[in-house]
């Protein structure tokens, strides 16, 4: 086993607000999403969001604040066959942290408008960055 390190503890710096109640609801991934909802970026890290208007898209890093255990195995969505976990996007890990991509319809404030949301309203976020997608290879 490998030497342990430090914990590491992360506070949201905002919630996602979105239509859905479930994670049955949800939908499967955000490019298959249209679902509008609101990214509420606490006060204290308003001043954060100066300038995002200028990016079309945006990543969101959120905790699956639903996901209560986890399993190292895991058959995928779709699929037949069992994957480890690392190997998947499945919200129940070891560290609950999922992303999605979102269209940036607006912002107000505070607050972010978006379209693309997979979430369960109310999921704490933990950061956002611009989705760029020129900072990835072309993939073959």
């Amino acid at each position: 086993m490998g030497k342990k390190i430090e914990s590491i503890r992360f506070e949201p710096v905002g919630i996602i607000h979105s239509p859905f109640q479930t994670r049955t609801a949800t939908p499967f991934q955000a490019y298959t999403s249209e679902a509008k909802g609101r990214v509420e970026v606490f006060n204290e890290y308003e001043q954060g969001l100066v300038g995002i208007e200028r990016n079309s898209y945006i990543e969101l890093y959120f905790h699956f604040h639903k996901s209560k255990s986890y399993s190292l195995l895991t058959v995928p969505h779709q699929s037949k066959n069992r994957r480890g976990v690392f190997a998947t996007r499945s919200p129940y890990r070891p560290n609950p942290i999922g992303n999605s991509t979102v269209k940036v319809l607006k912002r107000d404030g505070n607050t972010l408008h978006v379209r693309g949301l997979d979430v369960i309203n109310k999921t704490p976020l933990l950061d956002i960055k611009p989705y760029s997608p020129d900072l990835y290879p072309t993939i073959e």
